[in-house]
This record gives C-alpha cells, sequence and structure tokens, in this order.
C-alpha cells in the first residue's frame, strides 16, 4: 500500500525509494541474523529451544486472532460463512500450490452465482418444468423475475451544477442514505499515473516471464544454486499473493468500508508488500542457501532471495494499479472479490492448524512437532490471543512474553 500510494502521488522513483526505505532494515537484519546462525552447530542449547517453542507458541495465537479479526470484516452473509469454513477445513485437508487458489477460486465463482441468483433461476425453472402449467402461478413468478431484474439495477449518479450536492437517482427513485452513496473522486486526485492499457501489459510481462522461469525449473537438470533459489522463491511468493489480498479485498468488499475520497478510484486492494515474514525470511534463507554453496557468496545469494519474494508483489501491483480504477466499477467483480476473501481468510486459520503442528521444537523434534505435547504452550497462545483480543496487546509484545513464558517452562520444568 505505502508503494501505491507515493508511485501515484510521487512516481515510480519515489514508490521505489519508500519501497527500500520501509524493506532494507528488516531484510538487512534477515542477514546478519544467517552470519550468525550459519556459525552455530546443529544442535543447541536447551534453554534455546524452550525460547524458541514459546515464540512459535504465541505467534500461533497472534495468528488466530488475525483470522478472528479477518473473518469479522469477510462474513457478510451465510454465504461468506460457510465459505470461511469450507476453506480453512479444505486448506487443513490437504497442501499444494496449486490447490489454494483453485480454492479461492472456486469462492469468487461462488459468490458470483449466489449475488446474481443464477441457482435460485435455474431450480425455479427446473421446477416449472416438472409442475403443471398454471397461468396464474406463472404471472406470479414472472413478477418476482421482474422485481429481481429492478433490484439489480446499479444506480446511476448524476451530476448537478457547480456547488450542489450529488443526488443519485435510481430507476425506481428509490431513497439512499447518504452513507451507502458512492464517492466521487475529485478531478485533482484521479488517476493520472497509469492506464489500463499499461497494466495489462504489465501483467502479461510478468505471467510471460513467470512461464519462461517455471519451464527452465521443471527442464534444467542441474540448475545452478543460485537460479533454483531464485526459482522457487518467485514461485513461492507467487503462489502466495492469495495471501495478500486479505487486507484489501476485507476492506474494499466490506459494506463497512467507507474509504476517503481520493482513496476510492486511486488505491487497488494490496498485494503481500506488507510486514510478512516471509520477506526477511526470503533473504536469510537466501543467504543461508549461498553458504552453504561454494560457488555463490552469502551476499549475492541474500539478494536474489529479497528480489525473488518482492517482485512478483511488485510488478502485479505496478500493473492493477492501471487496471483498478476500470475494474473496480464492475458488480460481478465486486462479487467475486468478496467470495475470493472469505475463502482466504479461511485458509488463515488452516495456517492456524499447521503452525501449531509443528510448534514445539527440542533435541529430539527438530523438525517441529505439536504444541499439544505441554498444556503449558497452549497457555501461551490462548494468552497473546486474549491478551492482544481484549487488552491491545501489541503482536511483538506479545510474541516476546511468550519466549519469557517458555524459559520460564524450561526453568520449572527441566531444571
Amino acid at each position: 500500500m505505502l508503494y501505491c500510494i507515493n508511485v501515484l502521488h510521487g512516481g515510480f522513483a519515489v514508490g521505489l525509494l519508500s519501497f527500500f526505505v520501509w524493506s532494507l532494515p528488516a531484510a538487512i537484519a534477515a542477514y546478519g541474523l544467517s552470519l550468525g546462525i550459519a556459525r552455530v552447530d546443529e544442535k543447541l542449547p536447551a534453554p534455546v529451544y524452550a525460547l524458541l517453542t514459546g515464540l512459535n507458541a504465541a505467534t500461533v495465537g497472534v495468528v488466530a486472532l488475525a483470522a478472528v479479526q479477518l473473518s469479522q470484516k469477510a462474513i457478510t452473509d451465510k454465504l461468506t460463512r460457510v465459505l470461511v469454513f469450507l476453506g480453512g477445513t479444505a486448506g487443513m485437508l490437504y497442501n499444494a500450490l496449486w490447490y489454494f487458489p483453485v480454492l479461492m477460486f472456486a469462492g469468487g465463482a461462488s459468490t458470483i452465482i449466489w449475488d446474481y441468483r443464477w441457482g435460485q433461476r435455474l431450480l425455479r425453472g427446473i421446477r416449472r418444468r416438472a409442475e403443471p402449467t398454471d397461468p396464474v402461478s406463472e404471472a406470479h413468478v414472472e413478477s418476482l423475475e421482474m422485481d429481481e431484474v429492478a433490484s439489480e439495477v446499479p444506480l446511476r449518479r448524476t451530476r448537478q451544477s457547480a456547488g450542489q450536492p450529488d443526488r443519485v437517482s435510481p430507476v425506481n427513485s428509490i431513497t439512499v442514505p447518504a452513507d451507502d452513496m458512492e464517492r466521487i473522486v475529485p478531478t485533482q486526485l484521479e488517476m493520472r499515473v497509469l492506464s489500463w492499457k499499461f497494466g495489462v501489459t504489465v501483467i502479461a510481462c510478468f505471467f510471460a516471464t513467470f512461464t519462461i522461469i517455471m519451464t527452465l525449473r521443471g527442464t534444467l537438470n542441474d540448475p545452478p544454486r543460485g537460479f533454483n533459489l531464485f526459482a522457487n522463491l518467485y514461485l513461492a511468493d507467487t503462489s502466495s499473493q492469495r495471501a495478500g489480498y486479505q487486507q484489501g479485498i476485507s476492506c474494499s468488499a466490506s459494506p463497512s468500508y467507507k474509504p476517503s475520497p481520493g482513496q476510492t478510484s486511486i488505491v487497488p486492494p494490496p498485494f503481500p508488500l506488507k510486514a510478512s515474514p516471509q520477506n526477511p525470511l526470503a533473504v536469510y534463507l537466501g543467504s543461508l542457501a549461498a553458504i552453504s554453496s561454494p560457488n555463490l557468496p552469502s551476499a549475492a545469494g541474500a539478494v536474489i532471495g529479497y528480489v525473488a519474494i518482492f517482485a512478483p508483489g511488485l510488478i502485479l501491483y505496478t500493473g492493477t494499479i492501471g487496471l483498478w480504477k476500470t475494474l473496480r466499477g464492475y458488480r460481478w467483480l465486486t462479487s467475486c472479490l468478496r467470495g475470493v476473501n472469505a475463502t482466504a481468510v479461511g485458509l488463515v486459520y488452516s495456517a492456524v492448524y499447521r503452525l501449531w503442528e509443528i510448534g514445539y521444537i527440542d533435541e529430539a523434534y527438530q523438525s517441529g512437532s505439536s504444541l499439544g505435547r505441554d498444556p503449558w504452550w497452549v497457555v501461551i497462545t490462548a494468552t497473546s490471543f486474549v491478551g492482544g483480543m481484549w487488552f491491545n496487546l501489541p503482536a511483538p509484545v506479545a510474541i516476546l512474553l511468550g519466549g519469557v513464558m517458555g524459559m520460564i517452562w524450561f526453568g520449572v520444568v527441566k531444571t
């Protein structure tokens, strides 16, 4: 979001500068951490395992809190509630890169079908054919269908003379509250940076390069370590765009969302250019992968990880800036985003389950085990959730508190 706003107001140079100011501190810290971890033995001291497990348990509570808060915005009716439930359960039952985008596509298609009442009309037509014809009931059904069509006619905004407020003139003269009326962006704030043609070109070029990279990744028998690292992180971040839409879609699709003038037609739903743990983690993993390779410097691996994890979001976000102003006026897109968002929020619940299953680590379970092995880890998770939900405990403080509680557990149980 920060990159998008600065691009629109100051151009690409200002947007990139703000992006580097935002992202480089965490990336440099992750690179320094990787250099330190590379010199640590594989077997850590016992208190460190307790500390890390406490941090993991608190993180699970923070992610669960985020899932609940997103649900409160994403759930607008019974259908979206069902989609959140199905997204969470389906995400726990199976795990693959292609699987989650398919789930989100199905969620978007279901809300389009529901909002346009295609399923109801199909069932009504089947029932009408099965039942004997009755002129009175047939006329009643036709009148109901005409009412549905009339209710779907969008409101039309008419411009008034200078100095007069805008008014909404629907077909049937329905009065609409002022808070529900669509906002008009002043002319001086209209988007002038990108056109929709440029946006389509940028997105098309991205998917062309993505196809080439994935083809080489699958066909090369022994790719260089640097290319393999870039391709894997590039694929991971492209697939994770589903998670990056959650915040923006939950705002733009929520009926309680009231953007300020200048944001309505300018800023699209944000991609994952936010403080996600995966972004500095990519720099950390890239540096470690380069350290284990004799022909690749650690700094080069960190740069590869930095570029690969941010490039898909930056490119797609840049293309979306040009498309969003044109696409946001279509009713089917709003319906689709509502379903995609609800399904994506359900996937956050599945992430809570997967984090829970690998949160406990010690000498015997260095790859991770379930946090349910000891009730104390459940207490830490509940503490971070309750503290953030009802006592405004910041997430970093909750995670650090989890680490302290993990050390308390080690002092009581292991000593």
